[in-house]
């Protein structure tokens, strides 16, 4: 289906989206347009060359029709009947080799073009802080970066080539029209808005229906979505909405396929207006052409009436076409200020002019009267301070929503302070060459992400380097080895997108094992085990421990095992470090630590023996992990599947 906004009949219009977002368009706009010519100038110009060329060589097939009929035909002179001929099917094919060769040109330049574009685009989006990603749709980045950008090219392959070729021809056509005859070239320009006229009515009539018609695709294609989904499906079914989802499909595939036909037939009549006004001109040409030789006497000859008209109907869609380049143009310069828009945004953690790059790390980090929003607004971090020396760990406990994460994202700098410093081995972060401080802290989210490949590929996206024997160790130390190696593909299986082929506590254990092939100064666990099962979080916990005991690490933890085996506990509520130091000093305190401690610590220690009970039974069952299933061995016929 042509979308409203498109060429032909129905797409010289706006829509009202468009018409409110007009830019403003002013010479610096333009300029900076153009700026993306400028390293492609002399291709540029050779376009320009190549389209007044195949411009003027398309004109003159019309031109040698006159001296066909008059010298060749009426005059009865074979030799130069046939030179005219010949003359003609050359000027022919050169014009249109030579527009096959614009053609090539312009769609280098445009290529090129969108290539640094792109290029530019995501280099810039890549620079942006976390802040950016989180508070801008995705669905918005990907379509600047993908759409908007493509749509560019059709600005230059189409709307400059459009400006350019059109005015060209209507100039020569004009003026091969005057040269001929200046009465039947006034003539023909007075009949020209009988063409422009209908074609601006009828575009309307469709686009309207047009823009309906897309309406209901994209209600269509938005039930589609939502029910044919699978969390949507399991919905409809789930609430037995199958009969009421059908036919609310129904009305609006029916109301679609009402506008559809409505457009195509709009379209049917309006060639047929077109048709029949289009062949007003040449007869109109005709008529007054026989009267100037029939009753004036005029030097006019059959062939000149005949060039006449077919110069007229050369100049119907250049005239159109400039009528309408308005609209092509607000929307091109639409396209480039959107993405301008992001080109503009201003990075905000940004590498340092003369940035620290310390010889080796130690890990050491330190909070000194920290205090942080992200909106401008509300409050997240209140004057924390705090110091976690090389070698040592420090747990972070607190309430949900107390600022716990907040904390860890400033260390990488995924955002910065609002006041108060960060400094990573006695340095401030903000001064530290972004790459060494963010390849010597490493993060193991709760939030796991792998990528579409295999086990190798993500592991060695922490270190392409890193041996087969590197990555044995690493997943030794993540205690997934042997889960790895029960595979038949080994480091080669396959993930599947986002890591769908594995389990929550394979795809976190492999998150870890790429952690440590990075070899970060500091280690960072954010509640690496929050949401998984009894099982995957202790196979997690037990991989954690030893590794927190040989590096700097923070853990941000809810299981009490996490949290004992730090040297020193931070409690955090509201942004602020209210309480700090070990567990048995804090458990007595009677403060916000003794709340959490009987309220979710106490009760995780208490379903230890029951865990370790199920992990005992799962062991002496047909338990898989890569299955995730088990049969209770005292009752064979049990199917239960625990996942």
């Amino acid at each position: 289906m042509p979308h409203p906004g498109g060429h032909g009949p129905g797409g010289h219009y706006m829509t009202e989206e468009e018409k409110a977002a007009q830019p403003k368009i002013t010479k610096a706009l333009v300029k900076r347009v153009f700026s993306y010519l400028t390293p492609y100038w002399k291709q540029f110009v050779l376009v320009l060359v190549c389209i007044a060329l195949s411009s003027v060589f398309g004109l003159l097939p019309s031109i040698l029709t006159g001296k066909i009929i008059d010298e060749g035909l009426i005059g009865r002179d074979l030799r130069l009947l046939i030179t005219y001929i010949v003359a003609s099917l050359t000027v022919t094919l050169l014009s249109n080799l030579i527009g096959v060769a614009e053609s090539y040109i312009n769609t280098w330049i445009a290529q090129h073009i969108t290539f640094d574009m792109r290029n530019q685009m995501f280099r810039h989006l890549q620079k942006m802080s976390q802040r950016f990603f989180t508070s801008n749709n995705q669905g918005d980045i990907i379509t600047r970066m993908t759409s908007d950008i493509s749509g560019v090219e059709s600005v230059i392959t189409n709307t400059f080539k459009s400006i350019l070729s059109n005015t060209i021809t209507l100039v020569f056509a004009l003026a091969a029209m005057f040269q001929k005859n200046w009465i039947l070239a006034l003539l023909g320009i007075a009949v020209i808005p009988l063409f422009v006229l209908p074609t601006r009515k009828a575009g309307k009539t469709r686009w309207t229906i047009t823009r309906e018609a897309q309406e209901a695709n994209d209600e269509v294609n938005g039930i589609l979505n939502e029910t044919l989904s699978v969390s949507g499906q399991l919905l409809v079914k789930l609430f037995g909405k199958e009969d009421e989802e059908y036919e609310k499909y129904e009305n609006v595939n029916n109301r679609m396929i009402k506008l559809n036909i409505k457009e195509r037939m709009a379209g049917r009549w309006f060639f047929v207006v077109l048709n029949t006004v289009t062949s007003i001109g040449p007869m109109l040409l005709y008529l007054v052409g026989g009267i100037l030789i029939m009753q004036y006497n005029s030097d006019l000859t059959v062939g000149d009436i005949t060039v006449m008209v077919a110069l007229l109907g050369k100049t119907y869609m250049p005239v159109n076409s400039l009528l309408n380049i308005q609209v092509d143009w607000m929307r091109s310069m639409a396209m480039f200020t959107r993405v301008f828009e992001y080109f503009d945004m201003p990075v905000e953690i940004e590498n340092p002019e003369n940035p620290v790059i310390p010889k080796a790390s130690t890990g050491e980090v330190e909070f000194s009267h920290v205090n942080f929003s992200y909106d401008g607004e509300r409050q997240i971090l209140k004057d924390v301070s705090f110091k976690l020396n090389s070698g040592k760990s420090i747990a972070i406990v607190g309430p949900s929503g107390s600022g716990k994460s907040t904390i860890i994202n400033l260390i990488p700098r995924l955002y910065d302070v609002n006041s108060g410093s960060v400094t990573f081995d006695g340095v401030d972060v903000r001064e530290l060459d972004l790459a060494f401080l963010r390849k010597n802290v490493g993060v193991v989210s709760q939030e796991t992400y792998l990528f579409n490949g295999t086990i190798r590929d993500n592991l060695q996206y922490a270190d392409p380097e890193a041996t087969e024997e590197d990555m044995i160790n690493a997943l030794k130390k993540a205690n997934i080895y042997d889960f790895v190696a029960s595979q038949e593909k080994g480091l080669d299986t396959e993930v599947g997108n986002r890591g769908l082929k594995l389990s929550g506590g394979e795809k976190q254990r492999i998150s870890i094992a790429r952690v440590l092939l990075k070899d970060p100064a500091l280690l960072i666990f954010d509640e690496a085990t929050s949401a998984l099962d009894s099982i995957s979080e202790s196979k997690i916990q037990e991989a954690i421990e030893p590794i927190i005991k040989e590096r700097t690490s923070i853990l941000i933890a809810h299981r009490l095992s996490t949290v004992l085996a730090a040297d020193e506990i931070l409690v955090v509520k509201d942004g602020e470090v209210v309480e700090r130091g070990q567990h048995k000093k804090l458990v007595k305190a009677g403060g916000v630590y003794t709340e959490l401690y009987t309220t979710q610590f106490n009760r995780a220690d208490t379903l230890e023996d029951e865990e370790l009970r199920l992990k005992e039974k799962v062991a002496s069952s047909g338990y898989t992990e890569g299955e995730r299933t088990w049969v209770d061995p005292e009752d064979p016929e049990d199917p239960g599947r625990l996942s």
